[in-house]
């Protein structure tokens, strides 16, 4: 008996979930206000994180900026100091552990406590498997996947003793399904969403509500990380390369917003559907069709041309 009432409930709750999402899609969610809350960022150097930490200082949040090249660190600093929010900018490397939990102490030390903490910071190899030396596709792993445990086990113990904060994973499309030459980037971002997933279950498992979490996953975003990647010409108005402005405002609008997932366009949650439920070889076929199955190939040769050049040069 306790067992039907159970799925009754849960009945009920999946249908409020559904009717409650679908008018989401349609009417604008109210934002919350994060004026004065502590914001960090990895990645902060890159276009991404540079366009994050703006729009997070217009809303009024404090900054700590990471990113392992200093100089373009600096440079997001200055632009967000000229916003007239307080920023602290530090050199990280996320692809080494004890430099995570070092940076983090002193950040509790100097700035203080982060409420939202943003995992922005993202790496490709951009070689074939067999061809890539392995420090590359540990790199990949290390900064894309592993460095989530690193952030969340510094920073996470601190929002659940207040149950609040809000935790933000910067993933990709390449998360939810894949495409070839790219095995580095794809293994990771699978693993970052499914760490992202299981972090999410566990806090709703412990009640702490006031901690929320937001999986951003974009299809490719035109910041030159992926140079070259293109699908069938007939199909590139359709699915075009993502502004990098449009995708940080999307992302913004989930997370003020408290949503628990976004993707961008919404036009990738088909191809996350259709690998679920499509056979194999269906999807494989819908590759084929879409040039999804060599789009890598323009941007491996781009990242070889280029590495060629670096080595003719020195």
């Amino acid at each position: 008996m306790i067992v039907i009432v159970d799925l009754v409930l849960m009945l009920i709750d999946l249908t409020y979930s559904i009717v409650a999402a679908i008018i989401q899609t349609f009417l604008r969610p109210r934002l919350k206000c994060i004026d004065g809350e502590l914001c960090l960022i990895t990645g902060a150097g890159g276009a991404l994180g540079r366009l994050f930490a703006l729009e997070f200082a217009k809303e009024g949040a404090h900054l700590v900026l990471w990113d392992c090249n200093t100089d373009a660190n600096e440079q997001t600093a200055k632009l967000v100091r000229e916003l007239g929010v307080k920023v602290y900018a530090y050199t990280v490397d996320l692809s080494k552990r004890q430099s995570i939990y070092q940076a983090a102490d002193k950040v509790r030390a100097e700035v203080g406590e982060v409420s939202i903490l943003v995992n922005n910071a993202g790496v490709v190899a951009g070689r074939r498997l067999l061809d890539c030396p392995d420090e590359l596709l540990e790199r990949t792993l290390l900064v894309n996947c592993h460095a989530l445990f690193w952030m969340t086990k510094a920073f996470l113990p601190q929002m659940k003793a207040r149950n609040r904060g809000h935790i933000v994973t910067v993933a990709s499309a390449l998360g939810l399904f894949s495409t070839a030459c790219v095995e580095d980037y794809c293994a990771s971002k699978f693993g970052a969403v499914g760490f992202h997933e299981s972090l999410t279950h566990e806090l709703q498992a412990e009640d702490l509500g006031g901690i929320k979490t937001t999986l951003v996953c974009p299809y490719i975003v035109d910041t030159g990380m992926f140079a070259g990647c293109e699908i069938r010409k007939e199909l590139r108005g359709l699915i075009p390369p993502l502004e990098p402005l449009y995708t940080v405002q999307q992302s913004m609008k989930a997370i003020l917003g408290e949503q628990q997932m976004i993707c961008i366009p919404r036009l990738m949650y088909i191809p996350f559907l259709a690998r679920a439920l499509l056979p194999w070889d269906a999807n494989v076929a819908t590759y084929r069709f879409m040039g999804g199955d060599k789009c890598m190939l323009p941007f491996i040769k781009n990242v070889e041309l280029k590495s060629n050049g670096q080595i003719k040069s020195s």
